[in-house]
């Protein structure tokens, strides 16, 4: 993992933490195309480090606050007049795994994330 959980200071409760932060950590290998596990953390610099931690808290964060919609195959809603749909300008879905644009941001941020980069 790349956020120890000592290290999380977010909404998730203690006994869901260590699996929502496993969770992220697969997540955020998805985005970076798994150049992390490639280079191996310590490998990465300091600042890529810090945004992917950072990035590791945010979409755990995401992952718990919204679990149900998550897990759900609906992507719309709407009962007698009534509609619920995603905010698209809000979230980014990457391979089938949806977060928050500032996640994804940060990620951007690490270089990391490019289809075509090798390192």
């Amino acid at each position: 993992m790349y956020l120890n959980p000592d290290e999380y200071d977010g909404s998730v409760p203690q006994d869901e933490l260590e699996s929502c932060l496993r969770r992220a950590c697969r997540d955020i290998d998805s985005f970076t195309f798994n150049r992390i596990v490639k280079a191996g953390f310590e490998n990465l610099t300091d600042f890529q480090q810090e945004l992917i931690k950072e990035a590791v808290r945010l979409h755990t964060d995401f992952i718990y606050d919204n679990a149900e919609l998550l897990n759900s195959p609906l992507s719309s809603y709407s009962i007698s007049g009534v509609s619920m749909s995603f905010d698209r300008s809000k979230i980014v879905t990457v391979n089938g795994i949806t977060t928050s644009r500032e996640v994804y941001g940060l990620l951007m941020q690490t270089g990391l994330c490019h289809r075509r980069l090798d390192l």
